[in-house]
């Protein structure tokens, strides 16, 4: 029975303890999902590595499509073994999160912990820089050199940001314990282990015969997943309406209400996505399993109000580059200038 709600709005809800119920993990259907994903994923590598092999090299780059798809869905998997909500037992959280790091290229202690910094500190500006991604103030952004000021811009370009840096970041940026490379030995062993097992399974791929399958199937599959997932982790906290703050005066329910969106998805890709739209809920309980957030949302319909965003509203956040604190909004490079402009002309007149 879920806890009775009052007459307050959703900001002041004690929601913790009203989605603690929802916390609970099912093993039959955590290890229904994740046949539901490997199975199909395992079938069209089959079916793709069979067309390269046989000269029909464009119909393997075309079923890397399908592939990514799945491949995004076994990487949200993943996601929710790092928070230790796919299966009560943490170690088989921990293991099943390492065995699919070796095929989402994501060494799992490693972003574990960049990620548990992340949910930390979601929409702090005090505590930014590990785990999620760089965004500058109007003001820093202003006191940037003139050379400085291009590479931010250069970084948060569309072209860079979810075309070029998905392949940075998954193939290279990850084959170390990036930001975590003073935490010890643990983070290490996590990335080299990753690495280890990866090159075995190349290795084993290009002996069996199957370097064609590796570039015309896995590498496009892996570059495609990664730019969804990129623009999913995006989308997901870059958005007009966006909450960010000081330590002073942050909050970690506010943060989750405010700065995480509803990334509203039509069924189909709210199944390949597991529900990661729903992350304003997750950030307010990450105990709970993807297979219950839209759950939350039929018993507590309230939540579909906060932060939505829609499939096609998503577009607009495309050229959010910078924080304006003064007016507590996400800004484009434009509005900035021309709020540059303004208060130019304002301090000369």
């Amino acid at each position: 029975m879920r806890p009775a709600l009052t007459a307050q709005t959703p900001e002041q809800r004690p929601w913790r303890q009203i989605l603690a119920a929802y916390q609970k993990p099912s093993v039959a259907r955590s290890v229904l999902e994740i046949f539901l994903t490997i199975g199909p994923l395992a079938l069209i590598w089959a079916a793709g590595w069979f067309a390269a092999t046989n000269g029909l090299w464009w119909l393997a780059m075309l079923l890397s499509v399908p592939a990514s798809a799945f491949l995004v869905r076994l990487f949200m998997i993943q996601h929710d073994c790092s928070h230790r909500s796919y299966f009560a037992n943490a170690a088989l959280n921990d293991w099943m999160g390492r065995i699919i790091g070796v095929f989402t290229l994501t060494p799992h202690d490693c972003w574990r912990q960049s990620h548990a910094v992340h949910h930390a500190a979601s929409g702090n500006l005090d505590r930014r820089g590990l785990g999620d991604i760089k965004t500058l103030t109007t003001e820093e952004y202003r006191a940037l050199s003139p050379i400085k000021r291009l590479g931010y811009r250069m970084f948060r370009h569309p072209l860079v940001l979810f075309v070029l840096g998905p392949g940075y970041l998954f193939f290279l940026e990850q084959r170390l314990p990036s930001g975590l490379m003073r935490e010890g030995w643990k983070p290490w062993a996590s990335a080299m282990s990753t690495n280890g097992a990866i090159a075995l399974l190349v290795l084993a791929a290009i002996l069996a015969g199957g370097w064609k399958a590796l570039v015309f199937v896995y590498v496009p599959t892996t570059l495609l997943a990664g730019m969804i997932g990129i623009w999913l982790f995006f989308v997901q906290h870059q958005f007009e309406g966006a909450y960010w703050s000081r330590n002073k005066t942050w909050d970690l329910q506010e943060a989750a209400l405010k700065g995480s969106s509803f990334y509203d998805l039509p069924p189909v890709l709210r199944w390949f996505t597991a529900n990661i739209g729903v992350h304003h809920v997750h950030h307010l309980a990450s105990r709970i399993p993807f297979y219950r957030l839209h759950k939350v949302l039929c018993d507590h319909p309230e939540l579909r109000n906060v932060s939505r965003l829609s499939l096609l509203g998503s577009l607009r956040c495309i050229g959010l580059s910078l924080w304006d604190e003064a007016g507590q909004r996400l800004v484009s490079f434009r509005q900035h200038r021309r709020s540059e402009r303004l208060r130019a002309r304002t301090a000369s007149a």
